[in-house]
């Protein structure tokens, strides 16, 4: 068995890369003659990137174009790393077609720099408002999800049988995640619950999953059915909106989760869907309410699309 990792986990500072200036002016008698470096290898060591973040923070006002430099890399990196899935072309069934995107595997965690990070190992990025959810998502250069992507992909997870407890589609009820107040707070991506009808992942038409389109935490979503440019809620619900008049079955049945009635009107507030992990039977992947958009709350998280 080879003993090189360990015996560079014992070494401090040594010798290990020779370093020269392109200006020459690490030269013999040059100002950078014999001056010392120290090297970091931003592809493989997991240690450089909050080490250049770091440098950025420290040099921004003395340096400001290299500082933005040295944040876009480390943006690059971070959102390179992000789980995402691909969710196919949904036809609503009012004859609506929501082309195909990309969807955040799971719940956005809180990384470096306040940017979103997607993986089974993030807590969900909770305590957040509406605004800086997707301030946050534009920052990674991605965007909150809207009402039309959220219902395609419902609407996509109730076609599936794999998604229903009874292994056909409409037998049982789809799966609703965590919501039988079996934990007290959001749960990280791989979490499992005890409960087997607390199944957290969904599957998309294409095969691959989903996780917490129902509990574990609420999503903010941008209202492109009846909102403003905000994407704020900005009239009543009608009869035939999508948002409350797509779903497979009536509210709160077979695991749909609850939505409000035509006429509910809920100007200036934003959405928020899926359900919370104390939700119960208000929980589910057609689950619909609104918050303040000003408020944090410990239920409430978000999802980037792109």
């Amino acid at each position: 068995m080879s003993t090189q990792p360990q015996q560079q986990q014992d070494q401090g500072i040594y010798h290990k890369f020779n370093v020269s200036r392109v200006d020459g002016r690490d030269a013999v008698g040059e100002k950078h003659a014999a001056c010392q470096a120290f090297v970091l290898d931003l592809d493989h060591d997991p240690h450089a990137l909050p080490a250049m973040i770091a440098y950025a923070e420290s040099c921004h006002t003395a340096y400001p174009r290299l500082a933005a430099e040295l944040r876009a890399k480390a943006t690059a990196s971070i959102t390179a790393a992000n789980q995402f899935v691909t969710v196919p072309d949904v036809t609503l069934p009012n004859g609506m077609i929501v082309p195909s995107f990309e969807v955040g595997q799971y719940l956005c965690g809180q990384g470096p720099m306040e940017l979103p990070v997607v993986n089974a190992l993030a807590t969900p990025w909770v305590r957040v408002n509406y605004a800086e959810a997707g301030q946050a998502c534009e920052r990674a250069g991605l965007r909150l999800i809207t009402e039309l992507r959220y219902l395609a992909i419902a609407h996509d997870i109730a076609g599936q049988a794999i998604n229903w407890t009874g292994g056909a589609v409409g037998q049982g009820h789809i799966f609703q995640g965590l919501h039988t107040g079996s934990v007290d707070e959001a749960q990280h991506g791989d979490f499992v619950s005890d409960n087997p009808n607390e199944r957290r992942w969904h599957e998309l038409s294409n095969g691959q999953r989903v996780y917490d389109f129902a509990g574990n935490a609420y999503s903010w979503v941008f209202d492109n059915v009846q909102g403003d440019g905000k994407g704020l809620v900005a009239q009543a619900f009608a009869a035939d909106s999508a948002s409350i008049a797509t779903a497979p079955f009536p509210s709160k049945e077979k695991g749909m989760g609850w939505r409000p009635s035509a006429g509910r009107d809920w100007s200036g507030f934003a959405l928020v869907r899926g359900g919370f992990w104390h939700d119960e039977d208000y929980a589910g992947v057609f689950r619909l309410d609104y918050d303040s958009p000003d408020y944090r709350y410990d239920l409430v998280g978000f999802r980037c699309t792109k």
